[in-house]
């Protein structure tokens, strides 16, 4: 698949800075920075800060990886840890660094009919599978739906096909709001379901913290050598301005004017093990 029949595919694209005679660089991302809205407000700051134009390839973080494994996009932010190591062990990416993180919850209606508040993930999805309680997971491959499935393996249940275990193939803003209008239980990130919050009335958290419902972010250049063609000098100053001060400044306050609280913690220079 060449770039330029990327960019006419069925793709969401966010631009951001004002028009150039040069090409954006093509950043794949997933579906939760935007529908937080971080891409649209950190694609503006980077282009502040540097002069770049970025544009955002948005999917799944399993699909955004196969697009840069074929080398149609310069640079990815994904979360999807097990996936990026594989990516790079594939040698398809360099330059892996840790950005920022925020926090998966369950999500369900205020009347709990499965009793999983307050308990632990694992616990609260055994839980939900004895319940037979209706579950809406995204079902598509994204960083979130291989932790959610990741969590029902853990908890020893295998959900798929069985008749309360329903699957979008849909991004997290669409899978929340099909949850609510079916009062069914969803497995999500914290920022997404933040920065909706006034659609998703119907929905409470449920079940929260914990080490295993960390979800962090890294940015991963795609490897230059692999694919030539690739713009890996605007690459390079994506990942610096990311994890530099510039883009972890940024990082840390986003959201606090409109929530109260920022939706993401900025981790750049940070050991991800001291993270849990």
């Amino acid at each position: 698949m060449t770039r330029a029949l990327l960019l006419a595919l069925v793709m969401i694209f966010v631009t951001c800075g004002p028009a150039a005679a040069s090409r954006s660089l093509l950043v794949g991302t997933t579906t939760t920075t935007q529908d937080t809205g971080l891409l649209d407000a950190i694609g503006a700051d980077f282009t502040r800060h540097t002069g770049l134009r970025a544009r955002f390839v948005v999917a799944g973080s399993g699909q955004t990886l196969q697009t840069a494994g074929r080398g149609d996009v310069d640079v990815v932010l994904v979360h999807s840890p097990s996936d990026e190591l594989a990516f790079i062990g594939d040698g398809n990416g360099i330059d892996r660094r840790l950005v920022m993180h925020d926090d998966f919850i369950v999500l369900g209606p205020a009347s709990d009919p499965a009793r999983i508040r307050g308990l632990a993930a694992v616990p609260a999805f055994r839980a939900l599978a004895a319940s037979a309680a209706p579950f809406v997971s995204r079902g598509d491959g994204s960083g979130t739906n291989v932790k959610e499935l990741a969590l029902w393996k853990a908890a020893g249940v295998d959900p798929k096909g069985k008749a309360w275990y329903a699957e979008s193939a849909a991004g997290q803003l669409a899978t929340l709001q099909l949850a609510a209008q079916r009062r069914a239980y969803v497995f999500a990130d914290r920022g997404t379901w933040l920065a909706n919050q006034k659609l998703l009335l119907d929905l409470a958290v449920l079940v929260d913290g914990g080490p295993e419902l960390l979800n962090v972010y890294h940015v991963i250049r795609v490897s230059p050598m692999k694919f030539p063609k690739v713009d890996d000098a605007g690459a390079k100053a994506f990942a610096d301005y990311l994890t530099g001060a510039d883009g972890q400044r940024f990082i840390a306050t986003f959201g606090v004017d409109r929530f109260g609280v920022p939706l993401f913690t900025p981790d750049a220079g940070k050991n991800e093990a001291d993270l849990r």
